[in-house]
């Protein structure tokens, strides 16, 4: 057996786990670094440790705050997390920008989520159908233990029906169902529902033909949830935008910008990765599935055939108007939203929300990520103000002290920041610096 295979890992503590590390894949300053960022409070790690499998330490990302949103006549300082610098700066601009005009208007159009057994059926198909129109309404009598307690908190199953999808593919069926998991993002719960109607479904079968006929191959739910979706817009008078001297040709040309992401995949692409920009920090903040709600969204830009924008503007009389509907399956309670001592201080900064309310408001913080990033574009361009936010990090990189760091940030507030220039100015600043101690 190859040296560096391991059994029982999984069971050995994180001391013991990190001197593997150590031994077969990291220096001991890269051992070091992980203890380095184990919580000082054993009982928070603890926690920390329960969320995955495997853990040897934590991973820090910045625990952010974008303020003045308003949304819905509600102003809001909004938790977000991400690694990338000039997000919440982006995010926190717009905001301010919007503030005056009304901000965001954002209404949850559904909640409703998909859930399906993937199932193989090698017989008449008439068969099947018979079968399940038969069981239906046992099963569902059955499944009251699993669902009287999201039922009452006003969720639970909408719907059930058997799609014959033959057509794609040879012998495929679903059982395709529809749920209201209330304030739950409702995972555990589908898959739940899924597995047991799946179990009764191969139980009660050989009743009614050879076993062989019916093969369950997956139960799952789904993360592309069309109809679990919130539109948000904004709106503003075009003669009271604060864009430079001529407001209508400004609009003219955000419009435009709009329009080329609808029609260009290049640019639509990264248009929707802006708007995800905010609205995964909200959603990584809150606890929530930030993977499944990319997931998702994408497959909704992409749902007519051609990948699109999720947003867009138009003008409207005098007003110029930014609007977006996006899929967004989020909770509030369940999974780590509550467990998660950062996800649960994110919740209570934004007033303990119901998930539609949590649901609006991180749409609207993609669309103002969305509209800052577009801005950037017409007018000064991106790089500007985004390398400015990263200057920090460069200058960290480069082993910079805060003194040289205060230096640079004032050399480089008015001029384009890019890596050689702030390379050539620290270098003349610590031969600066080295001839005066010379001298001194």
């Amino acid at each position: 057996m190859h040296e560096k295979f391991v059994e029982g890992f999984s069971k050995w503590t994180k001391a013991r786990k990190i001197d593997w590390l150590a031994r077969h894949y990291l220096s001991p300053a890269g051992a070091e670094t992980l203890r380095s960022y184990w919580h000082r409070d054993p009982a928070t790690q603890e926690i920390h440790d329960g969320f995955a499998e495997n853990p040897v330490s934590n991973f820090y990302l910045p625990f952010s705050v974008a303020p003045n949103f308003l949304i819905n006549d509600k102003v809001y300082a909004v938790p977000m997390v991400t690694e990338e610098s000039s997000v919440v700066a982006a995010a926190a601009k717009a905001a301010k920008f919007w503030f005056p005009h009304g901000g965001f208007r954002s209404r949850v159009i559904s909640k409703i989520k998909t859930g399906h057994i993937h199932l193989l059926y090698r017989n008449d198909p008439e068969k099947l159908k018979a079968f399940f129109e038969a069981v239906k309404h046992e099963y569902l009598r059955r499944l009251k233990p699993f669902t009287e307690n999201m039922e009452k908190r006003g969720g639970g199953i909408l719907s059930v029906e058997l799609e014959d999808l033959t057509h794609l593919l040879p012998n495929y069926f679903t059982v395709s169902f529809r749920f209201d998991t209330a304030d739950s993002m409702g995972a555990n719960f589908i898959n739940t529902i899924l597995e047991e109607w799946a179990d009764y479904m191969e139980e009660d079968y050989p009743a009614y033909g050879s076993p062989e006929d019916l093969e369950i191959v997956m139960r799952i739910l789904s993360n592309y949830n069309p109809e679990c979706r919130v539109k948000v817009t904004a709106r503003a008078p075009v003669e009271k935008l604060k864009v430079g001297e001529n407001p209508h040709r400004y609009a003219r040309r955000l419009v435009t910008a709009m329009d080329m992401a609808r029609v260009n995949v290049y640019r639509g692409v990264t248009h929707n990765k802006g708007i995800m920009n905010g609205v995964d920090a909200v959603v990584l903040a809150t606890g929530n599935d930030f993977r499944a709600v990319e997931a998702g969204a994408h497959a909704y830009a992409a749902r007519k055939g051609k990948y699109t924008a999720l947003s867009s503007a138009r003008l409207e009389g005098d007003s110029l108007v930014l609007e977006m509907e996006l899929p967004l399956a989020l909770g509030t309670v369940g999974g780590v939203t509550k467990t998660h001592p950062l996800a649960a201080a994110a919740l209570e900064m934004l007033g303990n929300p119901s998930a539609g309310e949590l649901m609006e408001i991180a749409a609207a913080v993609g669309l103002a990520q969305n509209f800052s990033a577009v801005h950037s574009l017409i007018t000064e361009g991106i790089q500007k103000g985004h390398m400015k936010m990263h200057l920090n990090n460069i200058l960290l990189q480069m082993q910079a002290t805060p003194e040289e760091r205060a230096a640079l940030t004032e050399i480089f507030k008015d001029r384009k920041v890019h890596v050689k220039a702030v390379k050539d100015e620290l270098n003349r600043l610590r031969k600066s610096k080295n001839h005066d101690n010379r001298t001194a």
